[in-house]
């Protein structure tokens, strides 16, 4: 026979028995610990807000304490700004000159004696006109132009070909000396008689521009270049041109006899 449970539902043990409250209560639970958790995370949010807001406003003091310190200061750091620029204008100023007084006295040593010059300018850059005895460096014109920094013009006549060549070798021992150009390096012309002085002229006591009184003897036009050198600039940061060239009578127009007849030339 089938056996039958005769004791009421409501009051059945073990797992025959039936729910009593039914899914309701889980249903409730979960949804109270659902609450509880978006609570636990608004909390936690709103301390993280008030956290961050705390570090900004102590970060926006910190920042206004600097800024007022900054300008306290600033008026220093214009100061040290001008006086580094001013320090800055004088090392560039200083640095730009050249020493003329060095390159002639140099010049003065490497001079071989079989050379004599009839012009020397000495200019700063290009471009600049030399009023006065000694005037500009003649055919070097053209050659000056391409060197943009200081340079000398020099015009003269030695003692033939090998001489000219001699004396360029020699320019180029002088310190600072980047080239040397020749313009120009030319003998009397034999036929036409053109730069040899005639016996009248010399006892008329008529005097020739043309230092080539025998002919043999050279004339040249040379420029020496100091590529090297800074070029001489302003406060306004132009280019100073400034020329330089000795007294009368003196290396800028340094005029001496032609050699003797029979010097064996070049």
């Amino acid at each position: 026979m089938r056996p039958v449970n005769l004791i009421p539902a409501e009051e059945r043990r073990g797992d025959q028995a039936p729910l009593r409250t039914g899914p309701l209560v889980y249903i409730l639970l979960g949804a109270l610990v659902l609450a509880l958790g978006g609570i636990t995370a608004m909390v936690l949010t709103d301390n993280q807000i008030s956290e961050r807001k705390s570090e900004l406003a102590k970060l926006e003091g910190e920042e206004a304490a600097a800024a007022a310190k900054a300008a306290k200061l600033a008026a220093y750091s214009q100061f040290r700004q001008l006086s580094e620029q001013r320090v800055a204008t004088v090392q560039s100023l200083a640095d730009s000159r050249f020493d003329w007084e060095r390159v002639m006295r140099e010049l003065s040593l490497i001079l071989p004696g079989d050379v004599w010059l009839i012009n020397l300018t000495a200019t700063a850059a290009p471009g600049v006109s030399v009023s006065g005895e000694g005037g500009s460096g003649g055919g070097g014109t053209d050659l000056r132009g391409s060197v943009p920094g200081p340079a000398l013009e020099l015009s003269g006549c030695a003692a033939g070909q090998t001489s000219v060549a001699g004396f360029v070798t020699a320019l180029k021992d002088i310190d600072g000396v980047t080239r040397v150009g020749i313009s120009s390096s030319e003998l009397p012309d034999k036929e036409s008689g053109a730069g040899v002085s005639s016996s009248g002229d010399a006892e008329s006591g008529e005097s020739s521009d043309d230092c080539r009184t025998r002919d043999f003897i050279a004339k040249f036009d040379l420029v020496v270049a100091f590529d090297a050198a800074p070029i001489p600039i302003t406060g306004s940061g132009e280019v100073e041109a400034a020329p330089v060239t000795a007294p009368e009578g003196e290396s800028s127009a340094t005029e001496t006899s032609a050699p003797a007849e029979g010097t064996e030339g070049g």
